[in-house]
This record gives C-alpha cells, sequence and structure tokens, in this order.
C-alpha cells in the first residue's frame, strides 16, 4: 500500500494573498508544514501540489517536492485529484499548507494499516470544540456523525441544534483528510451537489452520492491561517516553542 502526502498550496488566498509563502520565522509557511509530514514513516512521499511559479521557486529554494497544477482548480480536492492523475498511489493524504502548527502525530490516527476495503475511502480527522465562540464561528464546519462514527452532515451552523440536552460535544473537520485514487476520480467525476454548494465543503459530494466519510477524532489542534492576527498567533507560538 502506498500513500502520499499532498500539500496544496494556492497563491491567490482572497484574505492573505500569497499565504502559502507568508514568512514565519524566516521560512514560508509551507515549509512548516512540509517539515511536519516528513516526520511520518507510513508516508512514501510527500509533495506541495502548487499553482503558483512563486511557491514553485520556494519549494526548489528550501528542498521541498513539487508539482504544478491548474489555477483553476477552486478546492484542495481537485488540486489533490490532479496530483493522482500523476503520481500513483493507493492513498492521498491532504494536509493543509495553511496549518504550519499541525502534528505529524495525527498523521498515525487516520493512516491506515491495510489498504481500506471500500474503493472510494474517504476520512478526515475532527477536533472537539471547547469554547462557544468556535461553534458558532462560521468558518469553523460542524460535522454530525452516526454511531458507527460516518458523517451524516457537515454545515457552518451549529449542528446539532441543542433543543433538548447539551450532552454532547461539538466537532469541527480538519484540513487533514484521506483519499483513494478511486474516490479521488468520483469526485473529479460527479458535479457539485446541492449542499456541497450550500456549505462549501467539498466532502458533501460524497455524502450526498451515498459515499461513506469516516470521521476520526483527533487530540491534535492546530490554527488555520486565514487572516494576518492568524498569522502573528502562530509565530507568536512557534517562537515560544
Amino acid at each position: 500500500m502506498k500513500t502520499i502526502a499532498v500539500i496544496p498550496a494556492r497563491y491567490q488566498s482572497t484574505r492573505l494573498p500569497g499565504k502559502p509563502l507568508a514568512d514565519i520565522l524566516g521560512k514560508p509557511m509551507i515549509w512548516w508544514v512540509y517539515q511536519e509530514a516528513k516526520k511520518c514513516p507510513k508516508l512514501a512521499d510527500v509533495v506541495v501540489a502548487c499553482d503558483d511559479e512563486r511557491i514553485a521557486a520556494a519549494c526548489r529554494e528550501y528542498g521541498m517536492n513539487y508539482l504544478m497544477t491548474s489555477p483553476d482548480h477552486d478546492t484542495p480536492t481537485g488540486r489533490i485529484w490532479e496530483v493522482s492523475t500523476k503520481l500513483d498511489a493507493d492513498l492521498y493524504l491532504q494536509v493543509m499548507g495553511d496549518e504550519p502548527l499541525i502534528n505529524a502525530a495525527a498523521f498515525d490516527l487516520i493512516l491506515p494499516d491495510t489498504l481500506p476495503d471500500d474503493p472510494y475511502y474517504v476520512s478526515v480527522l475532527t477536533n472537539v470544540m471547547g469554547h462557544p465562540a468556535d461553534v458558532v464561528d462560521f468558518s469553523n464546519q460542524k460535522v454530525v456523525t452516526n454511531a458507527r462514527r460516518e458523517i451524516l452532515m457537515i454545515s457552518r451552523s451549529p449542528i446539532p441544534y441543542p433543543k433538548g440536552t447539551l450532552d454532547f460535544e461539538y466537532e469541527k473537520v480538519t484540513g487533514i483528510q484521506l483519499y483513494s485514487k478511486q474516490a479521488l476520480a468520483f469526485y473529479h467525476e460527479t458535479p457539485k451537489s446541492l449542499l456541497e454548494k450550500a456549505e462549501e465543503n467539498d466532502m458533501m459530494r460524497f455524502i450526498e452520492n451515498g459515499h461513506t466519510v469516516h470521521a476520526i477524532v483527533s487530540p491534535y489542534k492546530t490554527v488555520s491561517v486565514d487572516t494576518a492576527k492568524d498569522l502573528a498567533l502562530v509565530c507568536e507560538i512557534l517562537q515560544k516553542q
């Protein structure tokens, strides 16, 4: 079984242009993510999937494997699909390039020891949210699962609604997701689903079409860098480590 980690790196971020190259203690943000992913022995390779020569130049400067991908992908999953057409593997681990505090220990939670039976295998790490402000923040995509930890719904709204009880924990999806090669092909060949468009979450394409997405709780939490304020926080945390 061969697994490749793919770090999607899009240059044109709306709120933080050139985000993958944002300086963190003298190194670009994707360098921090790449170095952590390289620590995982279960990965056959780690590659940055970029869409801009400036990112490619940084990869060459710091000795990171990279592939140029189309600038037209509107989701990280689409970019990973393109990588799957160029680099052969059984499984592809998405590691978002804007989470420099990522911990390689989290990969052991999502990477299976043997190839899953489901040819359309998809899974995602989730984090439990402990603060009410995080639950109502629309940038945190909340998940509801069944008893087998299969995702029923992903929403930017607080779900489930706490009408009858508060005896549950809210979970959000993280930037660590795993796809089989066939699942990525299905994603590429299938039109955007209604709920996917509404919630802007591409995993809903699998769920709405009857494919299982497994949710695995991770205790390893990180900070997604979406704004200059997030970037300053990450720099402060890493400086203290």
